[in-house]
């Protein structure tokens, strides 16, 4: 379900009255625990945390007038989304993610290659997620995207 809002502020305007406070907490544990360099921005129908051109001109090798995206947020249906490229990328960040996440929340994760979904606001672990992005500079993505993703043939 993505949105077409051109702005984070009108995107969270539009999000159901039971998950936006949800989203806005969680917007705010991101920008409080990001690194600096990336940028907050919509990216595809979301609010994404990416790396703009003028650090990674090369962008998104899917689109590269895209920026390079990082983490996303998204109010989806049923539940709300959160994607972290990084632990699709780095077997160790999602190890400690997945060995983490049961001290933080007494539900069972349920986690695809990056997204994290959370069917109960609130249950979702606020500290932990502030940690994982966190976890992650600008530098690391970049060097950790290029050695999984821009595989030379």
């Amino acid at each position: 379900m993505q949105s077409s809002a051109q702005t984070v502020d009108e995107y969270i305007s539009q999000i159901p009255d039971h998950q936006r406070e949800a989203i806005i907490l969680l917007r705010k544990t991101i920008l409080e625990n990001l690194p600096g360099g990336f940028a907050e921005e919509m990216s595809y129908g979301m609010i994404g945390y990416v790396v703009p051109h003028s650090i990674y001109p090369k962008g998104y090798h899917c689109d590269p007038k895209l920026p390079l995206p990082f983490v996303a947020l998204a109010a989806q249906k049923n539940f709300i989304a959160f994607y972290h490229m990084g632990v699709y990328a780095n077997p160790e960040l999602l190890k400690w993610f997945t060995d983490e996440y049961p001290k933080h929340s007494k539900l069972k994760l349920d986690m695809g290659k990056s997204c994290i979904r959370f069917k109960k606001s609130e249950s979702i672990p606020y500290h932990l997620i502030g940690e994982l992005v966190g976890k992650m500079e600008v530098a690391d993505w970049i060097g950790l995207y290029e050695l999984n993703f821009l595989k030379t043939k």
